[in-house]
């Protein structure tokens, strides 16, 4: 049985010295010291020898075990050394190459027209208010002077919200940043000067120029002795800095509810210039905005005395802005985050 013990010995020393591979010394120690392997098939032999020489045996056997694990570990460790150099040559990297480029994200359009035209009351010094999406229907309504027959607050234009509302009405998804405009002549004495972005709500169907969700931008005016003036010189100051100095207003007498008079306005083509293009359509100018003076009959509702103080309002979609600012003929365009449009921006 010595014999047999050294020679196992002798065997497996050799093999795990020629092992090239770690798969291989798993394969050698299963050989010799697994439950199956030589060195326990010796073991079971034992129970031959005279009592005398068995702890003999016994102890000949471990240490004949604790040699082959002694190389395995040292094979191992080996191995392991040689295999991580020369994945170390592999996969040398050349640190003086330049490194790859990271494409750069950009600021959404919308975003930066957000941005842009804050900073541009903000200079002129306008406050930025909010308000919120679900809104009381007395405030986006009746408080702006529309009576309970318009149009617009018909459950085919608005979104109507189960919630408990004021005054005997109830709430809505707003579909005008006006309210914001009522909260702040409720809340404020004038002079008021302020300005509402934000998203609003009405039931659109989805195409190239309209959304059930878009963006307004609307601003307001109170103070003694404010006028139509007034108002044209802002809007030709805020024309001026979106879409360059060579930009024209056009007023066009119009009817809003909350507001007397009131106009439309049109900026000349910001690509031909008035002359007519296609994205004009031939007239020379791109409708804009709606404005007018704050109507007596809402100065009033809102505690101010319109003998007293007079106010001008102004409104329109940053949608509209952006797609007239950057040559966009698909509102969709600005909702579906496709990288490949909005690459353009970076």
């Amino acid at each position: 049985m010595t014999e047999l013990l050294e020679k196992l010995r002798d065997s497996a020393l050799e093999a795990i010295a020629r092992a090239r591979e770690s798969s291989a010394l798993e394969d050698i120690r299963v050989k010799y010291l697994g439950k199956k392997g030589e060195l326990t098939a010796i073991l079971k032999q034992m129970g031959a020898l005279p009592p005398d020489l068995r702890p003999v045996m016994g102890s000949l056997a471990n240490t004949v075990r604790d040699a082959i694990e002694g190389a395995l570990s040292g094979r191992v460790a080996a191995l392991g050394k040689a295999d991580a150099a020369a994945r170390l040559e592999r996969e040398r990297i050349d640190v003086t190459l330049p490194a790859k480029a990271i494409p750069r994200g950009s600021v959404h359009p919308m975003s930066a027209v957000f941005a842009e035209l804050e900073d541009i009351f903000t200079s002129m010094g306008f406050s930025v208010e909010s308000g919120p999406d679900v809104e009381y229907a007395y405030v986006n309504f009746t408080a702006l002077n529309m009576k309970h027959t318009h149009p617009a607050r018909d459950a085919r234009d608005t979104f109507y919200v189960d919630l408990p509302g004021i005054e005997g009405e109830g709430c809505i998804l707003r579909t005008q940043t006006s309210g914001a405009q009522i909260r702040t002549m409720l809340a404020s004495k004038p002079p008021i000067r302020m300005v509402c972005p934000g998203r609003v709500f009405r039931c659109d169907e989805i195409d190239a120029t309209h959304s059930p969700m878009f963006h307004q931008f609307e601003g307001l005016v109170v103070d003694r002795g404010i006028n139509m003036g007034h108002l044209k010189s802002t809007l030709e100051h805020f024309a001026s800095a979106v879409f360059g100095p060579e930009t024209r207003l056009r007023f066009r007498p119009h009817h809003f509810p909350y507001t007397e008079p009131s106009a439309e306005v049109d900026v000349s083509c910001y690509v031909c210039g008035g002359t007519g293009c296609r994205v004009c359509k031939g007239e020379g100018w791109i409708e804009l905005l709606g404005c007018g003076m704050v109507h007596p009959a809402v100065l009033r509702g809102c505690g101010i005395d319109p003998g007293v103080y007079t106010g001008f309002a102004f409104g329109f979609g940053i949608d509209r802005i952006t797609m007239v600012k950057h040559g966009i003929d698909d509102m969709r365009l600005l909702f579906e985050n496709d990288v490949r449009f909005l690459k353009q921006f970076s």
